[in-house]
């Protein structure tokens, strides 16, 4: 078990394989999130993987689970997946913080979204995943996530559905966290929200397989 303020890099496990990877950040302290956490959520999915998910952190359900996106916004975005043309199954899901950030409020846990800080000491991990996962597309759910990965502020909502460069060697495509639907004011626009989501998902969906049509080309 790492000390508190202690660098990612110095737990990482050699030689680095996903499972030795999950085992390392259970005991992860690198920022003060592990404290109010239950625990340490990792990734979930096969490596090598053509399409790795990133979202912000996991909610309440994924703490108290250990699986990401097990919860309200995991639904929705199995449901999403599948309609854009995608399995579960065949994704590499993860987080860019693996510690759930909350405030107590009426008995209840709500989220709240992790500092730039919380995003740069949990980094190593997610290169980590990237470099054992080897995805050939990155799907980034929301600010946070492309924040993490592409080093920069993003404007989600303008840029939803483009391809980026990424530092860490894939291309990423930015689209909303699922949680942002499920936010939606009213059915309506809860509706088309959920549609956007879809549509960039199966964007993502066509990009793999002309890629793939590519390299077999």
């Amino acid at each position: 078990m790492g000390r508190e303020g202690q660098p990612v890099e110095e737990l990482l496990p050699t030689p680095i394989t996903l499972e030795g990877l999950r085992e390392a950040a259970a005991g992860c302290r690198a920022c003060e999130l592990w404290r109010a956490a239950t625990q340490t959520v990792f990734g979930e999915g096969g490596a090598p993987c053509p399409v790795m998910l990133v979202g912000e952190q996991p909610g309440d359900r994924e703490d108290l689970e250990g699986r990401p996106f097990v919860g309200p916004a995991g639904e929705l975005l199995d449901r999403a997946l599948r309609d854009a043309g995608l399995d579960r199954r065949a994704v590499y899901v993860t987080n860019a913080v693996k510690h759930f950030r909350w405030v107590g409020r009426g008995g209840r846990r709500l989220t709240r979204r992790p500092a730039v800080s919380h995003l740069v000491a949990c980094r190593p991990w997610l290169e980590a995943e990237v470099g054992l996962v080897r995805p050939r597309l990155m799907v980034l759910l929301g600010a946070a996530a492309a924040r993490s990965v592409l080093g920069r502020e993003v404007r989600v909502l303008e840029q939803r559905g483009r391809l980026h460069p990424s530092p860490l060697g894939p291309p990423a495509l930015t689209t909303v966290h699922p949680s942002s639907v499920l936010r939606s004011p009213d059915p309506g626009s809860r509706e088309q929200a959920y549609r956007d989501l879809v549509a960039d998902l199966a964007g993502a969906a066509r990009w793999i397989s002309s890629d793939r049509t590519q390299e077999t080309s």
